[in-house]
């Protein structure tokens, strides 16, 4: 009571205590602080309590000694995995460390799986490796010498990779007269075996190719595993044509290298491994010139050395002499009448390789391959302006269907939503008492409100 018997109001107390999280906001805090101190991973351990649903994925558990974590290896990184594993095998994961939110569980997304040890690729390479090699196919016996100056080259590989482009710029340098046939074919994935032993027997077929180039360009283990497998290995090992093994970088070594005729590092080394350099053609036609022309003076130089001799040793009759002269000249006439026609049939001859050479020249392919190109920017262009066409009219009609099935379209009708403190959507007037804070949703704004009474539909 105040002085003049007013009862006073008593002031609201604060709640001082710090603020508690939810546990949501935990979990979803402990998860961030997880994956960003933690990139990548490998564990080692042994497997243990391995489950696969029906939806594909693996859920287990790597334990040591001491500890174990939880681990799920989703399907679109399981399906990549040869063998499945079993309970007890010991094995290296690499993944990414992670909370799951929901039950508040450590664990580790797997992106791939291997055995302990030796990693199962490379444990496949080896073994056959061994088998292949007891068997033989290594042996330098059997390889096949490749032809010094080949009169056709075919080549095995994707007609779009790196590998094709430098074998064809490292032949149009040196030797352009010399036939290639592309026989196209996936050098990676599931198919890329069967393609690769199956253009090996069609370069036999065809019979045109002096040597085979079977290659690709660099990747990791996988993507050059299909010039591991042994179907690859039989089909270069039984090829009638000598091969050239030219498959990723100078470090990456394969089965395939081991059987081949020749194991080039690069494709690029592969074509100058086989081909001819045409500037040393040339240099050796001049060469031969050189040495025609000298042997010719020589001949003529012995001649006349020859007639001042017999000249000298003819004292009298002059007949015979003018004879002799007379014959003389006739012979050298004749021969140089034939050093004339040898060396214009050489010089025909040379124009003849020279305009070879011009037609098989790089600029006229570069002509050629660039109105290609031209051509292929203009349908690209084409189909890039079709496919926006038609991604924008699908983006409308979705906008459109979103827009009649969209909540804001209700409430713009006179309709609102209705939520109690904790954010509960309210269906029922029972579902609130007086004196309750609610919070009203209509199409544009909010309003918050205080029940004041409540009618139940029996009333």
């Amino acid at each position: 009571m105040d002085d003049y018997g007013t009862p006073r109001e008593t002031p609201l107390l604060q709640d001082t205590r710090p603020r508690a999280l939810s546990v949501s906001e935990l979990n979803h805090q402990a998860r961030h602080l997880l994956e960003s101190s933690f990139m990548q991973v490998w564990v080692e351990g042994e497997l243990s309590g391995f489950s696969r649903p029906s939806s594909g994925h693996w859920y287990f558990s790597l334990k040591d000694r001491k500890c174990q974590v939880r681990c799920a290896m989703f399907r679109g990184f399981n399906q990549r995995i040869r063998s499945l594993p079993k309970e007890g095998d010991q094995v290296r994961i690499r993944g990414k460390v992670t909370l799951y939110e929901n039950r508040g569980d450590f664990q580790i997304i797997v992106e791939h799986i291997e055995p302990a040890g030796l990693g199962e690729l490379q444990q496949a390479f080896e073994e056959l490796k061994r088998k292949l090699q007891i068997e033989g196919l290594f042996d330098t016996a059997r390889k096949k010498p490749l032809p010094k100056t080949p009169g056709h080259i075919g080549v095995i590989t994707s007609p779009t990779g790196a590998a094709i482009h430098d074998i064809l710029t490292v032949l149009a340098r040196r030797c352009p007269a010399i036939p290639v046939t592309l026989y196209p074919t996936a050098v990676q994935g599931k198919a890329a075996t069967k393609d690769i032993v199956k253009s090996i027997e069609q370069a036999q077929v065809h019979g045109v190719a002096d040597v085979l180039i079977i290659g690709r360009g660099g990747g990791s283990l996988e993507d050059l595993w299909c010039f591991n497998e042994e179907a690859v290995a039989r089909a270069i090992a039984n090829c009638g044509i000598p091969t050239v093994s030219a498959v990723g970088h100078e470090v990456d070594v394969t089965i395939a290298d081991f059987v081949a005729d020749l194991r080039a590092p690069t494709p690029s080394a592969a074509a100058e491994k086989i081909s001819p350099d045409q500037q040393d053609w040339l240099r050796q036609i001049r060469e031969r010139e050189h040495r025609l022309a000298n042997a010719a003076r020589r001949t003529i130089k012995r001649f006349a050395t020859q007639l001042e001799h017999l000249g000298a040793r003819l004292r009298d009759p002059r007949r015979e002499l003018l004879e002799k002269a007379q014959r003389m000249d006739d012979l050298e006439l004749r021969l140089r009448k034939a050093m004339i026609q040898r060396t214009e049939r050489l010089r025909v001859k040379s124009e003849h390789l020279g305009q070879r050479l011009a037609l098989q020249s790089p600029r006229r392919q570069l002509i050629d391959s660039r109105e290609s190109l031209t051509r292929s920017s203009d349908r690209l262009d084409s189909a890039i302006r079709l496919q926006l066409k038609q991604r924008r009219e699908r983006l409308e009609h979705v906008a459109q269907t979103l827009n009649v099935v969209s909540p804001l379209a209700t409430l713009g009708r006179g309709y609102a939503i209705v939520r109690d403190d904790q954010s509960n959507i309210i269906r029922e007037a029972t579902d609130l008492t007086p004196g309750d804070g609610i919070t009203v949703r209509i199409a544009r704004g909010e309003i918050t409100a205080r029940v004041t009474s409540v009618n139940s539909p029996e009333n």
